[in-house]
């Protein structure tokens, strides 16, 4: 366990709290914690999850910019995607995760590259639904997050792990506060539509 691991721990756990409050100043915190996380995959040859942790780098500015357009006149309300982008987002996951599987399998000397792609490309597609504030992203969290704990613990990532462990039941309360959230503003939409 390192100093970089413990700052790292701190700043996830900090900036998956401020999104499930949906609090645009997540997208910052969360930019620092991804960047601190690819040098720690990176030291443990986690090499797709190091890979993973740039192109979330990416995908924290797409959600800051995403969460930033929205206005008192059009803001952007945490709802259900539709079964299209579902099922869109699985098939990109899986691909995502072959391909990437196949070039570190083939051409790194990565640890685990199967297992590390899969899940560095459902991270990306859960990231994207947090993005456009897709309530579906807490479950895949849950579920992408308790393979994270089990690999981390495989790596003697202890620390990770935990965060990982952790990063579950954050999950859970935000999928939950999305959810009351989604039902407070249909009930207010139905109300001002009845008014």
């Amino acid at each position: 366990m390192s100093h970089l691991e413990i700052a790292a721990f701190i700043l996830n756990v900090l900036g998956v709290w401020l999104t499930s409050k949906q609090y645009r100043i997540c997208w910052l915190v969360n930019i620092a914690a991804v960047f601190l996380y690819m040098i720690i995959f990176y030291q443990v040859h986690l090499l797709a999850d190091a890979a993973l942790q740039g192109v979330f780098i990416i995908m924290q500015i797409y959600g800051w910019f995403s969460w930033s357009k929205a206005t008192a006149a059009e803001p952007l309300h945490a709802g259900y995607m539709h079964k299209a982008v579902l099922g869109r987002s699985m098939v990109i996951g899986i691909a995502g995760g072959l391909f990437l599987g196949m070039l570190f399998a083939t051409y790194t000397h990565a640890s685990l590259p199967w297992l590390d792609s899969m899940l560095a490309s459902f991270s990306l597609v859960a990231s994207y639904w947090a993005a456009k504030k897709y309530i579906e992203s807490w479950a895949m969290w849950c579920v992408l997050d308790a393979i994270y704990v089990l690999m981390y613990l495989h790596k003697s990532l202890n620390l990770t792990a935990f965060l990982y462990f952790i990063f579950i039941l954050l999950a859970l309360n935000g999928w939950r506060m999305w959810r009351m959230k989604w039902k407070a503003d249909r009930q207010a939409e139905i109300q001002s539509l009845g008014g």
